[in-house]
């Protein structure tokens, strides 16, 4: 991963839950920093969601703080109270008003955060900022996560070259309405925060709201994007000219932005679903023919999540039968007897039945693979949509069992 010109960052030992591991991240950018983000749609939303919530329309960012562990949620008028602290200490460090601290937090909900392990790691972190290590700083921020997710994108806008890094945690908990994660991206593009958050908006759809574990969407949902402007600031100093400003989204100069931002936020919530609690299977659902592509993604939810669907790939059982029910269950137009399903490519059903002569052997030779495709027709329409999830194992029941201990 390499450096994201403007942004400094530590992963230091705060001490919260874990031990023997960095479990606080601490971000500084530079004047000018604009920043967009999206947010859980619980109705239980934890106090940094309500932070961050209150302050991105300002569009303006110098630090984020990041603790796992514990997710700050269900803690009353104490729970906001650490946030406050959290953004006065940081402010006072990076020099910096108090909105323009971005906060998220993950792990247990209901147990009180105090301050002090928060402003001590702000303290150790801005001693140690450094500009690489991006693996750190991933990993800092995972509860049950069993690998830092990171990746990277190099583009040009306008001639000029910029970098877009990302970060991610996410393994349970996680469905559509940002997933049960926190995601950070950073770019060191110069793009207005009202550009940036229409980009982001329209890169979450097919991204981090297309995605589903289990079905549970978190209180803590995050994905906070930042844009340091230092890449057009260097061509500026480079070249001794003013560099044209931004200032529509469909601007051409973005098109290849645009692109990298989408292809980078779909390959994190990738991530997340591969790295899904107790997952040994990644499982596309693609439905095509639907109504429109809002039912399109109800049907293809409705799959993805069905318990009994997840289970039977889990067990590597072809079982078709649980798809057709899964698709009915949904509540969306279909036609029973235009319906058709293939796995890995190959027709099982179509026009409501099974296909003449069908040979489930080359269907449970797929269903023993990593990767698995689902594809349904429901034959009333011509919209589509994919989401992705993954396998429902016995491990899974472990790992939550054992969550808080």
């Amino acid at each position: 991963m390499p450096e994201v010109a403007g942004v400094e960052f530590a992963a230091v030992q705060a001490g919260i839950k874990y031990k023997n591991r960095d479990d606080m991240l601490v971000a500084v950018f530079p004047e000018g920093t604009s920043v967009a983000g999206v947010f859980t749609n619980s109705k239980m939303p934890g106090a940094p969601v309500d932070w961050c919530r209150a302050n991105i329309e300002n569009g303006v960012a110098r630090a984020l703080v990041v603790n796992a562990g514990n997710s700050n949620v269900f803690t009353g008028k104490a729970g906001m109270a650490t946030v406050r602290a959290t953004a006065a200490k940081a402010a006072q460090e990076v020099g910096c008003r108090q909105k323009d601290v971005f906060i998220a937090s993950t792990g247990v909900i209901g147990q009180f955060l105090p301050p002090e392990p928060i402003e001590n790691g702000i303290g150790k972190a801005m001693k140690v900022l450094h500009r690489d290590n991006w693996e750190a700083a991933a990993g800092a921020i995972m509860t049950t996560d069993t690998f830092p997710k990171y990746t990277t994108r190099q583009v040009m806008i306008g001639g000029v070259p910029v970098r877009i890094n990302g970060i991610a945690k996410g393994s349970g908990m996680v469905a559509p309405d940002l997933a049960t994660m926190l995601v950070f991206i950073f770019t060191d593009a110069a793009i207005p925060a009202p550009i940036l958050q229409t980009l982001l908006m329209l890169g979450t759809r097919d991204s981090f709201n297309a995605i589903t574990v289990d079905s549970d969407t978190s209180t803590s949902d995050s994905v906070l994007l930042f844009a340091t402007g230092e890449a057009m600031r260097e061509a500026e100093r480079e070249t001794g000219q003013a560099w044209p400003p931004i200032t529509r989204a469909g601007d051409p100069r973005l098109r290849e932005f645009r692109t990298a931002l989408h292809d980078l936020m779909q390959e994190l919530a990738h991530q997340v679903v591969r790295d899904g609690e107790g997952a040994t299977k990644f499982i596309s659902v693609t439905v095509n023919g639907a109504a429109s592509h809002q039912a399109a993604r109800r049907i293809a939810l409705s799959i993805a999540n069905s318990p009994l669907v997840k289970t039977a790939i889990a067990g590597e059982d072809a079982n078709w039968g649980r798809v057709v029910m899964a698709v009915g269950k949904a509540g969306e137009a279909a036609d029973r007897d235009k319906l058709a399903v293939r796995m890995g490519g190959i027709d099982i059903a179509k026009n409501g039945v099974a296909v003449p002569g069908y040979d489930e052997a080359p269907v449970a030779k797929h269903m023993k693979g990593r990767e698995i495709d689902i594809e349904v027709d429901v034959g009333v329409g011509t919209a589509s949509a994919t989401v992705w999830t993954c396998d429902l194992t016995h491990e899974y029941i472990a790992i939550n069992a054992d969550y808080r201990s």
